[in-house]
């Protein structure tokens, strides 16, 4: 039978979601919480991956059992993990159901402190050139990447994806200058590997004029690198939003 798992996590202290040689990652940490609870051969898949120091609001992993959930299981299984990472519910699916292959909404947050906040170091950028920032032109280039499809200016190099094609739903700023802070929200239907901090790059570069609307829509419509490429730090970056097709997903939180 198939399960799917909602979940959080903190990446601060973990090498990403996916497994990799000699280091902690949040998908190896769950295989082996699940596995030590359930049945030793349970592997978990995930909704997609995180780089290292990202984070998610929400999540969406799968994994298959014959078996009878013990008693009070969420209790159990949350007790076993670190703290950085909480389950919410376990719920079947059908049998064919992917956690990641199935989705077909993912959203991103990535949140600014203008002011040094040693409290949300690992969960927030600190940028103190926020006064530099024309942010009506960073909201013109963030509206303008709802025009295209195609995002090879925003994938890291050498990756092994077939197409750069994504379907993008939203891309905006939400300000908040009494809490000297703002929001970058972005959704779609996937993203590219980098994708996410290559964006924000562009638009702080775009806010602060190192680089021109007219230089992100040649980039686009040429599908090139743009002349000056950024990718900002993991810590402010969120994955919050994961939605699936119709019939997979409980209707109500249980």
């Amino acid at each position: 039978m198939r399960y799917f798992a909602e979940l959080a996590y903190k990446g601060t202290h973990f090498y990403g979601w996916q497994k990799q040689p000699d280091q902690i990652s949040v998908q190896e940490t769950l295989d082996q919480a699940f596995s030590t609870i359930l049945d030793p051969n349970i592997e978990v898949t995930g909704c997609g991956r995180t780089d290292t120091g990202v984070h998610a609001k929400q999540y969406y992993m799968h994994f298959n059992f014959e078996g009878e959930f013990p008693e009070k299981f969420i209790n159990r299984i949350n007790k076993f993990l670190p703290k950085d990472i909480v389950i919410y519910r376990v719920f079947e699916v059908p049998p064919e159901a992917h956690a990641r292959f199935d989705a077909v909404h993912r959203a991103y947050e990535y949140h600014f402190d203008f002011d040094k906040n040693p409290f949300r170091i690992d969960t927030a950028y600190y940028y103190h050139f926020a006064d530099r920032l024309d942010k009506e032109r960073m909201q013109e280039a963030a509206a303008l990447l709802l025009k295209y499809e195609d995002f090879f200016p925003f994938c890291k190099t050498n990756t092994d994806v077939k197409t750069m094609r994504c379907q993008m739903f939203r891309s905006e700023f939400e300000f908040f200058p009494e809490q000297r802070r703002m929001v970058y929200h972005v959704a779609a239907n996937r993203f590219l590997r980098g994708m996410v901090r290559l964006i924000v790059g562009m638009l702080l570069n775009v806010g602060l004029g190192k680089t021109n609307l007219e230089e992100v829509r040649e980039a686009l419509e040429k599908q090139q690198r743009l002349k000056r490429s950024h990718s900002v730090p993991p810590q402010g970056l969120y994955l919050c939003d994961i939605r699936y097709k119709d019939g997979i997903l409980p209707l109500t939180r249980n």
